[in-house]
């Protein structure tokens, strides 16, 4: 009996700015402090794209070549560009497309997603199935959002969260078990005005009003937020070890949103897992939006190895949350000696 043909990531590559805004950075321009703001999220930095002629295709593009790179895989053998974002740079063209572009990916078709938070997860998906059903032998899946673009930094909740940053992985097809092996996805909308931008679409468009009013800005209502995402990211991760009978034992990494550290603290509790098994970089990027979850398989890529079990949990605007077993394919550990050979070269 053949085996089933799953999608496997075969390269991780990502971006970030190299400007930094910390937690004192802030101090003088809200009404916050270093303590409180790491107490209540774990975030003590993060990135932020300040060439305002850069946005959020230049960061994917970055990524998206990087990733190639590593996999030694040409831009013009790539099927599909995949990128999850809020912030595009235009509302079209689509950012994928200007990516396609930008890296000579002169055979492949591409198109944005848009989940919030849970949009690279969701793009993983959608790439996954590409691969799967053999319409595609290569996928390029991006997550990058240049969340500083829409951030109030007059309000002291909401703008110590968030970062700029992408992570692009490819989708390659296989057959020897590993790759993207199930997904739980889920969706509210009755709790989209919690987290949401109400300017800049059909229904608000820019105008004079809409900007005094700073609709054009995220605004959330952060307790709302926090306790649906709590139980969301927990709920999903523990059901798709349920149905698959993975234990603890069996789990190598959590890799989980970076929304807040209380909440990925709460999914790995219930999921059994001690924090030596849980992917976090929130301190050094914040949110990022759809780029958190390939940033940290880019940070934590040189500890994996072929057969590891991961499960990725996401929860964002929407609502939208899930969460994915994935079971890596390639030993990190000789791409990491390999980069460094050539830095040293």
């Amino acid at each position: 009996m053949p085996s089933r043909t799953t999608a496997a990531i075969t390269a991780v590559g990502t971006y970030l700015p190299p400007d930094r805004l910390t937690n004192a950075d802030l101090e003088a321009m809200v009404d916050t402090n270093d303590e409180w703001i790491q107490s209540r999220t774990g975030i003590k930095e993060r990135r932020i794209l300040r060439d305002e002629s850069k946005a959020t295709a230049f960061m994917s593009t970055e990524a998206a070549r990087a990733c190639l790179e590593k996999a030694g895989v040409g831009a013009s053998d790539v099927d599909c560009v995949i990128v999850a974002t809020t912030t595009p740079d235009t509302v079209f063209p689509a950012t994928a497309c200007r990516v396609q572009d930008a890296i000579g990916a002169t055979k492949a078709w591409g198109f944005d997603l848009s989940a919030a938070c849970s949009g690279f997860l969701f793009a993983l998906t959608t790439g996954a199935k590409l691969v799967e059903s053999g319409m595609h032998q290569r996928v390029l899946v991006i997550g990058a959002d240049t969340m500083s673009r829409i951030i109030d930094y007059t309000d002291r909740t909401s703008c110590i969260l968030f970062g700029d940053g992408a992570g692009a992985v490819l989708l390659e097809p296989t057959t020897d078990g590993t790759g993207v092996l199930d997904v739980v996805h889920y969706s509210d909308g009755s709790g989209g005005e919690a987290l949401q931008m109400p300017g800049g679409g059909s229904l608000m468009p820019p105008t004079h009003g809409s900007i005094d009013a700073r609709a054009h800005y995220l605004q959330q209502d952060g307790r709302s937020v926090f306790k649906k995402a709590v139980t969301g990211m927990a709920d999903a991760a523990a059901e798709i070890m349920e149905r698959n009978e993975l234990g603890a034992d069996d789990v190598r990494y959590l890799v989980p949103h970076q929304a807040n550290l209380r909440i990925i603290d709460a999914t790995a509790r219930r999921m059994g897992l001690s924090s030596d098994k849980v992917m976090v970089n929130i301190e050094r990027y914040g949110n990022t939006t759809a780029g958190t979850l390939p940033l940290c398989l880019s940070d934590w890529e040189s500890e994996l190895r072929p057969g590891d079990n991961l499960v990725l949990a996401a929860f964002g605007g929407g609502f939208t949350w899930g969460a994915t077993w994935l079971k890596w394919s390639y030993d990190g550990s000789t791409v990491a000696e390999k980069t460094l050979a050539e830095l040293s070269a």
